[in-house]
């Protein structure tokens, strides 16, 4: 494997290229904004340049898409009083109480988390992920609930909805176990986005591919959608 870069309107593309026995020069932008490239022996060095110079564009797009999902350099959470989280397109600001029991509630711009070990950072921690396992539930099943109907008679019976971290998309389709699978930090975005998302997915079980078709129906059912994407992917994405 050979690392090669181009200079592209001022600004360097790295890229590693890989000889295999491929009918033509494959490219490869990883979620982690690495560049691959496999070409076989007959392709001389600058004939890949040049494709990857003609490229250029497409890759550029793709790594500013990638680089909103890369880990964030802020400093970790301390949960403390005064910290921000955010919950449905809102920042709460966190207020931590000594209590006798451990519980958590949101109220009037606040989270407060009440606890027996306001000094212990793991403890506070957990109590704010299970917060917020506890409200993913609640809210995705709503958005489920409200979005299905424009979809049900398409699709038939309810797809299930699961749950997980995902490092490189809002959600996804298992058309064959009939099962939506949705972002957890989704529940950090506006319900209408959640909603978007929600009918994104909903649309693969009979659009496979992001095509012309898909495209019509879902602005058909959803005129506003664009909006909604690119919310969560320009502003949601920074707080994450």
């Amino acid at each position: 494997m050979t690392n090669l870069s181009i200079d592209y309107y001022g600004r360097t593309i790295q890229f590693q290229l890989l000889r295999k026995q491929v009918k033509n020069i494959n490219l490869n932008v990883k979620p982690d904004m690495s560049i691959m490239v496999s070409a076989n022996e007959t392709v001389s060095v600058e004939k890949v340049k040049d494709f990857i110079f003609k490229k250029g564009d497409w890759i550029i797009k793709q790594l500013n898409y990638f680089n909103q999902f890369q880990p964030n350099e802020s400093p970790p959470k301390e949960y403390v009083s005064g910290e921000s989280f955010k919950y449905l397109g809102k920042q709460y600001r966190l207020k931590v109480y000594p209590s006798d029991k451990d519980r958590i509630r949101y109220f009037r711009g606040w989270i407060q988390l009440f606890t027996k070990t306001p000094k212990d950072r793991d403890k506070k921690a957990r109590l704010i992920q299970i917060w917020y396992s506890e409200k993913t539930k609640i809210q995705f099943r709503a958005a489920m609930d409200r979005v299905y109907p424009l979809m049900e008679e398409a699709i038939g019976e309810k797809p299930q909805l699961k749950i997980r971290q995902m490092k490189t998309r809002w959600g996804s389709c298992l058309k064959k176990d009939r099962t939506i699978v949705l972002n957890n930090d989704l529940i950090k975005a506006p319900k209408f986005c959640i909603d978007y998302v929600v009918l994104h997915e909903l649309l693969h079980f009979i659009h496979r591919n992001h095509d012309r078709a898909f495209l019509l129906y879902l602005t058909a059912l959803m005129p506003d959608w664009q909006e909604r994407k690119r919310i969560l992917d320009e502003e949601v994405v920074r707080d994450l």
